[in-house]
């Protein structure tokens, strides 16, 4: 198991949240901003940004798989499958990872989530 690094974390929660209040849409930061929420267990927070990032991105198939992800870390299952189905409409295509993630978790046993697998 991966030891989390609690104060690189926060250090990157704080730097990215600094980047991102002068520029709200700088996917650049968001992007690393909603991972180090997530590493630290801010689901919700986490998962607002992978809602923003998924209307800047629209047609990203890694950020409709990470929102995928945090809607079920915070057990909203419906949304995480319809996110993960556009992922996969858009060419996300790495189905050993989606079936050992760990943020699935919730998902695992799902028959709508087993059928996304070919």
């Amino acid at each position: 198991m991966k030891k989390k690094n609690y104060v690189r974390d926060d250090f990157d929660i704080v730097f990215y949240e600094g980047v991102v209040s002068r520029s709200p849409n700088y996917v650049e930061a968001l992007i690393p901003l909603a991972e180090a929420y997530t590493t630290r267990g801010f689901y919700e927070k986490g998962l607002e940004i992978d809602e923003r990032l998924s209307l800047l991105c629209k047609d990203d198939p890694f950020v409709f798989y990470n929102l995928g992800c945090s809607y079920a870390l915070v057990g909203k299952k419906r949304k995480a499958i319809h996110a993960l189905k556009k992922a996969i409409a858009l060419g996300y295509a790495d189905f050993a990872h989606m079936r050992k993630d760990t943020d699935l978790r919730c998902l695992h046993g799902d028959k709508e989530f087993e059928n996304l697998f070919p």
